[in-house]
């Protein structure tokens, strides 16, 4: 799609948003075990025999700090069974504003993830599916790079690599 940048007045074409389609924790279950998951394209829930995993699909916008567009993630995010439990109870209504605690559970190739991050997930219902924003005193390379930014040469790196091209 081709579009005017507001910012610097040429034409452009927007990049695609870098998009998950399901938790990272779903991708590792067995066949048998993703039977007894739930996913839609937003929200997902695993039970195991200790505990039930309640993930949902946000918005991450990492700012590119040489270039006119920010890079944009569609990734998920585990919430307590509480904030999940109200988030699903107002996903239809369009004046339901929350924020809730979550943690990323997305697999990002451009990083090494020992833990999960602790994210704020900010809901508005508005304007389409929740923003995420990370934790900034967790100290890891991908909270560094949030709060920074990137070069539009990673970015399009990142880009190229969803689209299985080299560059």
């Amino acid at each position: 799609m081709k579009y005017i940048c507001s910012c610097c007045g040429e034409e452009k074409e927007e990049w695609p948003a870098i998009a998950y389609p399901v938790p990272y924790f779903y991708s590792e279950l067995s066949e048998e075990e993703r039977k007894k998951s739930e996913l839609t394209s937003d929200l997902c829930i695993i039970e195991d025999p200790e505990y039930t995993h309640q993930f949902i699909r946000t918005v991450l916008i990492q700012e590119v700090t040489d270039s006119c567009q920010d890079l944009e993630y569609g990734i998920w995010v585990s919430l307590s069974e509480t904030n999940f439990n109200e988030y699903v109870e107002n996903y239809d209504n369009k004046e339901f504003e929350a924020e809730y605690f979550g943690w990323l559970c997305s697999y990002l190739p451009d990083y090494d993830f020992p833990e999960s991050i602790p994210t704020t997930v900010v809901v508005n219902n508005s304007i389409g599916r929740p923003f995420v924003y990370p934790h900034q005193s967790y100290d890891h390379p991908f909270v560094d790079d949030f709060y920074d930014g990137i070069a539009e040469e990673e970015a399009m790196k990142r880009i190229n690599r969803v689209l299985n091209r080299n560059r």
